[in-house]
Formats: C-alpha cells, sequence, structure tokens
C-alpha cells in the first residue's frame, strides 16, 4: 500500500477557497482589463510602458544610487546622488532657521497635531469648540513660538523661515483665513440687502479675475509704496494676506454652490418656527452645503498648497525655492533630477494625505446615505 503526503492548504484559506478566487480575478481582469480590442491595447501599451519605465528608473533611484558621504565626492556611480538631499535636508525642511531653536519649530509642530486630533475624531464632543481653538489659539501661541521675541524667546526674523514649514504655515493660515471668509461672502452673494449682494459679487469677481502672481507682486512690490513713511509691514505676512483674500474668493463660490444645492423648503420650514437668519444658516442651511461641498473645499486646500511655492518670486524660499537655491551651489550642480523629485514625492506626500482624509471626512458625514463610498 502506498501512502501519500496530505495536501497541505495555504496560509489562511484551503484550496477551495483559492480555486474558488481564480474565476473571480480572470473575471475582473477580462471585464476591467481586457473588455475589448481597444481596451486590450491600452492594458498591452500601458504594461509596456510600465517595464520601460520603472525598471530603469528603479536602478537609477534605489540601486545604483548614493546616499552615504558627505560631500559631491561620495556620488560616483551612475545612479542619483541622494548625498545632495541629506545634507541639505535641513534647508529643505525648515530653511536657514537657527539649529540652536528648532525646538521650537518642533514644539509647534507637536502643538498642530494636539489641537488636530480632537478635532478629527468622531467621538470628541463639542468638535466646534476645539475647531475654534485650532483657528484661534493656535497660530497664537505657534507665532510667539517661531518668531520669538517676547517671553524670553530670542527673535528669528522671518526672512530665516523656509522649506516646507513656510509651505505649511502659510497654507494654514490662508485656510483658517480664507475658509469662514468665503462662507460670509457667500452669504453676502445671496442676501436680499443690494449693498451687501453687490459688494459681495464685486470683491468675489475681483479676486477671480486677477492672476495669483499679479496679487503676490502687488503685495511685495506695490503696497510698501501706499503705506505711511516709517510703516512697513513684513513681507510673510503681506503674501499669507494675498493668499487669503484670492482663496477666499474660491471658497466663497465653493461655498455659495452647496448653498444653493439645499432645498429651499429647509429654509422656509426653519423661518416658519421663529428662527432668526443666523439662526438658520447656522444650524440648518451651512451644515447641509458644507457637507456637499467638501470635495470642493478639500480640493482648493490641495491647490493652495501647492500655490505656496509661488512665493519665491517675492523672495521667500519655500521648499521648491530651497531646492532651486540649492542647485545654484557649484558644489552641487547638475543634480536637478534628484532636486526636483524629492520635491514632488513631498508635495505629493502632503497632497495625498490631505486628499484621503478629505475623502474620509466626507464618507463620515453621509453616513446617513445609502450606497455612499
Amino acid at each position: 500500500m502506498t501512502l501519500q503526503a496530505p495536501a497541505v492548504a495555504p496560509p489562511g484559506g484551503s484550496f477551495e477557497g483559492l480555486t474558488s478566487q481564480l474565476p473571480r480575478a480572470m473575471e475582473w481582469l477580462r471585464r476591467n482589463l481586457f473588455s475589448s480590442f481597444s481596451n486590450t491595447l491600452l492594458t498591452l501599451l500601458v504594461l509596456a510602458l510600465f517595464v520601460l519605465v520603472v525598471p530603469p528608473f528603479f536602478n537609477w533611484a534605489v540601486t545604483d544610487a548614493t546616499i552615504s558621504g558627505d560631500s559631491r565626492a561620495a556620488c560616483t556611480g551612475s545612479g542619483a546622488c541622494w548625498t545632495f538631499i541629506k545634507l541639505r535636508l535641513h534647508t529643505f525642511l525648515w530653511g536657514h532657521y537657527p539649529d540652536s531653536e528648532l525646538w521650537r519649530v518642533g514644539a509647534a509642530a507637536l502643538l498642530l497635531v494636539g489641537f488636530s486630533i480632537p478635532v478629527m475624531r468622531d467621538t470628541v464632543r463639542h468638535r466646534g469648540i476645539y475647531l475654534l481653538l485650532l483657528l484661534t489659539v493656535f497660530p497664537l501661541i505657534a507665532a510667539i513660538l517661531l518668531a520669538g521675541g517676547v517671553l524670553g524667546l530670542p527673535e528669528v526674523d522671518t526672512s530665516e523661515w523656509g522649506g516646507l514649514m513656510l509651505d505649511v504655515i502659510i497654507s494654514f493660515v490662508t485656510v483658517a483665513g480664507a475658509l469662514p471668509l468665503g462662507i460670509l461672502l457667500a452669504l453676502g452673494r445671496r442676501s436680499q440687502l443690494d449693498v451687501v449682494k453687490y459688494l459681495s459679487i464685486a470683491f468675489i469677481e475681483l479676486w477671480r479675475s486677477v492672476p495669483l502672481l499679479t496679487v503676490l507682486f502687488m503685495s511685495a512690490v506695490m503696497l510698501p509704496l501706499f503705506l505711511p513713511h516709517g510703516v512697513s509691514i513684513d513681507r510673510l505676512i503681506r503674501a499669507m494676506v494675498a493668499f487669503t483674500l484670492f482663496n477666499a474668493a474660491y471658497m466663497a463660490e465653493t461655498v455659495r454652490g452647496g448653498l444653493q444645492g439645499v432645498p429651499v423648503g429647509q429654509e422656509e420650514a426653519a423661518v416658519s418656527l421663529g428662527l432668526g437668519f443666523w439662526r438658520v444658516q447656522g444650524f440648518v442651511v451651512l451644515p447641509q452645503a458644507l457637507r456637499i461641498v467638501v470635495p470642493g473645499i478639500v480640493n482648493n486646500i490641495v491647490d493652495l498648497f501647492k500655490d505656496t511655492s509661488l512665493v519665491t518670486i517675492i523672495s521667500l524660499v519655500d521648499l521648491l525655492g530651497a531646492v532651486e537655491q540649492a542647485l545654484k551651489d557649484p558644489a552641487w550642480l547638475g543634480l536637478a533630477k534628484e532636486g526636483y523629485i524629492f520635491t514632488a514625492a513631498l508635495f505629493f506626500v502632503c497632497c495625498f494625505a490631505m486628499s484621503s482624509y478629505g475623502r474620509r471626512f466626507e464618507r463620515r458625514l453621509n453616513r446617513h446615505r445609502t450606497g455612499t463610498t
């Protein structure tokens, strides 16, 4: 009698389960990738492009890359010279902020996380209060920490701020100012008072009709000419005000689209119950409108974060500006690919994180709807 070894089921399931999955996988491939001649041809072209591009890039970026050493001389191979990124990482992340004061940057980052966690968690009650603290108290504490000059902290001029830190600061301040201002403008554009309505329309159309580059140039070059003699405003503050006013106009139109999506009967029912205008808007209309336009608001925030790189034209050194300055150093000439790939990767990570949280937030707000993904 011949003994046969028993078949060993794969981890996590049986052979029957594995074989039952194969037909479904093949059906998915056929339906999504090979459903027609044109779809099959497109799939094969994408696969061919993948084979042609990915392996050489992987060899250049990983296999043949150099990350050790403390000078350009260490990059002797044919791959990427990540040594350049490693040695310049300080400048790319927070500009020329003094090394001895970097604990203040870390403290501000920890405070941002601490103030943000209650706002992002579903189980926290009264999240509106925490959101208000995030948009008011946190910026004040962060400004004291980063700028100094009070409480015994040495002053650090904003000209020494830079890198990714500067992009985050401009984005946060702009969103904190543009979103509430945009909501007020959207309500003003729908107001029954002609003065409020047409002033809101004029503001929105003016800022939407002017290129952002022009706005930044005016904040850096033109505005100081109209200030009284001896009065000056920090260049970074001027840039953040310009960003806020510009993005408030786009936020207003996004929110207005949500307001138009709220059934008129909702507002009429609230008025019939004796609620005043601000109660109707705050408790009935705006919650529904903002739920509708979450994707649009997130899209505006992502666009804003990428647009912060434009501050390089007014001599503010953000992440992209820091990379461009480093590439002008004779010791690191010819490493533009490494610098721009690193910049693109950091921007992608930040924007993807914001988009992912935006989708999660949208799903959480729309749980009451069946079929929401």
